[in-house]
């Protein structure tokens, strides 16, 4: 059983979102704030977070970026507003994917299987070999790991995701909604400003320079490429 924590100011949000996602067959735990997250992250396995922005204490934005310097479960952000800015500061900071309220309950639930089955690898997808390489770059996919010239890289689960399809076809140009649709299998709605924050982690992550990529380039009107 999956292990889910929805953090909310609002009760009655934390409550209807509990019996949407019990009915699917998760255990939810809550927290009323950023704050009160992270000490549920500290005492209990999670396994992915629905965190809301606005709250007081500590807000969802900060919340996400102090637990990604401990956890890399996903996390997606809950947010009353549909600002594109708001959506690419929440990406920024560590989140995996965004819902704006009012929400459907029909797509929370879709968006956690998602999220989840992208964490655990559990998709459909058809088995492949166990290691991918490209150059200084290898993936376990067994044991969900990445080096970088031997020394370990923590990626997010989405950052995982992008990466696996680059080190799958090395050297091939891929655009933003492409990535999109082979990673989030959704319409890329948005897709640009999305693709955009999670290709500049992963550049944080993997390059020596990343203004000057040795690896993730850009191919300017076409997309983005992992360059062996």
């Amino acid at each position: 059983m999956y292990n889910i924590l929805v953090c909310d100011d609002e009760k009655d949000i934390r409550n209807a979102l509990q019996i949407y996602l019990t009915a699917e067959g998760y255990h939810v735990l809550q927290a009323e704030n950023g704050q009160a997250a992270l000490e549920v992250l500290r005492q209990n396995e999670v396994h992915l977070v629905l965190m809301d922005i606005m709250m007081p204490e500590l807000d969802g934005m900060a919340a996400t970026s102090k637990l990604r310097e401990t956890y890399n479960i996903p996390v997606i952000l809950l947010t009353a507003k549909s600002e594109d800015m708001d959506k690419i500061l929440g990406l920024t900071v560590g989140a995996d994917d965004y819902i704006t309220k009012p929400f459907n309950p029909l797509e929370v639930i879709a968006r956690v299987r998602a999220q989840l089955r992208r964490y655990t690898q559990l998709g459909g997808l058809p088995k492949r070999e166990d290691t991918l390489r490209a150059d200084g770059i290898e993936m376990d996919d067994k044991s969900k790991s990445v080096t970088l010239d031997g020394e370990p890289v923590t990626l997010t689960p989405t950052e995982y995701d992008i990466l696996k399809l680059f080190l799958e076809n090395p050297n091939k140009v891929y655009s933003s909604a492409e990535i999109y649709r082979e990673v989030w299998h959704d319409a890329p709605l948005g897709a640009d400003g999305t693709i955009a924050v999670h290709i500049r982690h992963l550049r944080e992550k993997l390059e020596i320079n990343p203004s000057e990529p040795r690896y993730l380039k850009v191919v300017w009107g076409q997309g983005y490429k992992l360059e062996v």
